[in-house]
């Protein structure tokens, strides 16, 4: 199975190609304003308003043999100890040997950007290639996975 955490995801479309071709259920969890799929791989989970609730539904269910995807760390930092495989929207994979690092990166930019209240973030807009680096990422981590959960 395939999670997205869907509201801010950029790489919805990519995500249900790849899980089309490899006929694995692919699940968006939004707060709603999301149009439901024709593909009856994908399923919508509309969750209530309100911080954290679609994470905390994704926290709750991945498990070993599946996928997520998600820009929040915090969020991959449970779902990779639950045993999922995690990617953010770039490709990247979020694993047990680089999950702390991350984690400790997002506190201390959290923390400068609180003492800078004139920092701006955001990053670079997202591109024809980031969207392949995602696919062939996210089609690569499926496959294991799905080996994963047959062998586990």
């Amino acid at each position: 199975m395939i999670w997205i955490d869907a509201d801010a995801c950029p790489v919805k479309a990519e995500a249900e190609t790849v899980a089309t071709r490899l006929k694995v259920k692919l699940i968006l969890v939004s707060n709603g304003g999301l149009r439901p799929s024709p593909n009856p791989l994908v399923e919508m989970v509309y969750v209530d308003q309100g911080p954290d609730i679609a994470d905390m539904y994704i926290a709750e269910r991945a498990t070993v043999g599946d996928v997520v995807v998600t820009n929040d760390i915090p969020l991959a930092a449970k779902c990779v100890e639950a045993g999922a495989r995690v990617l953010r929207p770039d490709g990247e994979p979020l694993t047990p040997a680089n999950i702390g690092n991350v984690l400790a990166t997002r506190d201390l930019m959290s923390d400068l950007r609180s003492a800078d209240p004139f920092r701006q973030g955001g990053g670079k807009p997202f591109s024809k290639a980031d969207r392949s680096r995602f696919a062939d990422a996210l089609d690569r981590v499926t496959r294991a996975a799905m080996k994963e959960a047959k062998h586990g």
